[in-house]
């Protein structure tokens, strides 16, 4: 058996809002409710389903490997909505996009501060 991930939950403080931030910006569907969640699910069959929480959320980070004329279309929507974007995860180059590995990626928050990330190469993978 191959291991991969199926899903992962997201906490939001406002599940619909959250679930649709995230499949406009990258260009998806928020799919039908599945018990409590609310998923988005991702072209490589991963899905990330949104339950709403009145609790603090802690952060997490979610990266999304996408081709160049993607990355093209999601940064369009990101500087359009005019949303802040970092070229590094801790928010240290405002307005700048990284060229890690001969591609391309940059970094911003969603509504409850979970900080998304589109990248062309993955780390690592030369260039």
């Amino acid at each position: 058996m191959t291991v991969q991930l199926n899903h992962t939950i997201v906490a939001a403080h406002d599940k619909r809002a959250s679930a649709r931030f995230l499949a406009d910006v990258l260009g998806l569907e928020v799919s039908e409710p599945y018990g409590p969640f609310l998923p988005v699910e991702i072209p490589n069959g991963v899905t990330l389903d949104y339950l709403e929480t009145d609790e603090d959320i802690a952060p997490q980070h979610y990266a999304f490997l996408v081709s160049e004329d993607e990355f093209d279309s999601i940064f369009g929507r990101v500087r359009a909505a005019g949303l802040t974007y970092w070229a590094d995860p801790f928010h240290h180059r405002p307005g700048e996009i990284n060229h890690h590995d001969g591609g391309r990626g940059t970094y911003f928050d969603d509504p409850n501060g979970h900080r998304l990330e589109i990248l062309t190469r993955p780390y690592g993978s030369g260039g």
